[in-house]
């Protein structure tokens, strides 16, 4: 049986059992068309009888239409990462290199001798942090405009989806301020991950097994220790609380990343123990003893209470022992 409609010209009907593949251009290949059949309706209603339908019919492939030809949202910052990226190559391909010494102080214009020794510095630390914002669309919008100036390696939203922002090897400006041991230049140094969260949420199971999953990469990828797994709270603890107490460091630790402190159990703190300098051992700048204090204790006691306490000595003591 026909399933044409009589009513309408063939011209404008549609056989259900057809695909409808569109193309502005009649030169362009029918492989090259878009097909949409697995959206549009079997069949298109008759513009006598439903005219209604019939619009909503068009309407709905106009929609579909609009939604494919639209542009990437970060195209234009897209482009504006790979011109930053190629000034950076043109600066390495220099010879000599423009930060050479000052030429008063060679002694002749043959003294660069390019080695044929070297690679690419590497990362040794990851930083984890939180957005601090409501969206991890707030968030890549934040770190793709200039006057920011703020920016991390990955971020991962709360549904899981990873966001790769910038070669590893890059100096993302995450880090600020902060020192981590004898380390006062994190950014140079350390890969940032930013969590999808506004500072006041726990975090979903999606979210941390893609955690997990960037983590064993780039542990694997540039052999990070365990312990170099910090974060930004870590770091710069009278400026920063990220992540949250929330955040599970011990499952974290239990998964190979970062580090964890022992059993307490029948710990006996010696008498001269001095809590200041085992902060100072673990990685902590103690300039502000109580912001320091409060970062050991937020990480690896989910306690946001001021002062040390007994079993805070406990667990810092095994941490160094």
């Amino acid at each position: 049986m026909n399933s044409l409609h009589p009513s309408i010209p063939p011209s404008l009907q549609i056989p259900p059992s057809l695909h409808l593949s569109i193309s502005p251009n009649p030169s362009i290949p029918p492989s090259l068309h878009l097909s949409i059949s697995p959206y549009f309706p079997t069949f298109i209603p008759s513009l006598k009888q439903h005219p209604l339908k019939f619009l909503l019919s068009i309407l709905s492939v106009v929609f579909i239409l609009f939604l494919a030809c639209s542009p990437n949202p970060y195209a234009k910052t897209n482009k504006a990462h790979k011109r930053q990226v190629k000034e950076l190559a043109k600066r390495l391909r220099t010879f000599p290199p423009a930060n050479s010494l000052d030429n008063s102080l060679l002694q002749s214009t043959n003294s660069w001798v390019g080695t044929t020794n070297f690679g690419l510095r590497k990362p040794n630390f990851v930083i984890i942090h939180h957005t601090a914002q409501d969206s991890c669309g707030q968030t890549l919008r934040t770190f793709t405009l200039p006057r920011t100036q703020v920016s991390a390696h990955y971020v991962i939203c709360k549904d899981g989806t990873i966001h790769h922002m910038l070669n590893d090897y890059l100096r993302a400006h995450h880090a600020g301020i902060g020192s981590w041991g004898y380390d006062r230049d994190l950014n140079s140094s350390s890969i940032g991950i930013e969590l999808d969260n506004n500072g006041f949420e726990n975090f979903p199971e999606a979210q941390l097994i893609s955690l997990y999953r960037v983590l064993d990469t780039l542990k694997k990828r540039h052999n990070i220790p365990a312990e170099n797994i910090i974060g930004h709270g870590d770091i710069a603890p009278t400026r920063k609380n990220d992540p949250n107490w929330r955040f599970p460091w011990k499952a974290l630790s239990e998964k190979g990343f970062g580090r964890w402190h022992g059993d307490t159990t029948g710990i006996i703190i010696p008498e001269n123990f001095d809590h200041i300098m085992a902060l100072r051992l673990v990685g902590f700048d103690t300039k502000d003893s109580t912001a320091s204090i409060l970062a050991f204790k937020r990480h690896w006691m989910q306690d946001t209470t001021l002062g040390m306490t007994p079993e805070a000595k406990r667990i810092l003591y095994t941490l160094i022992k």
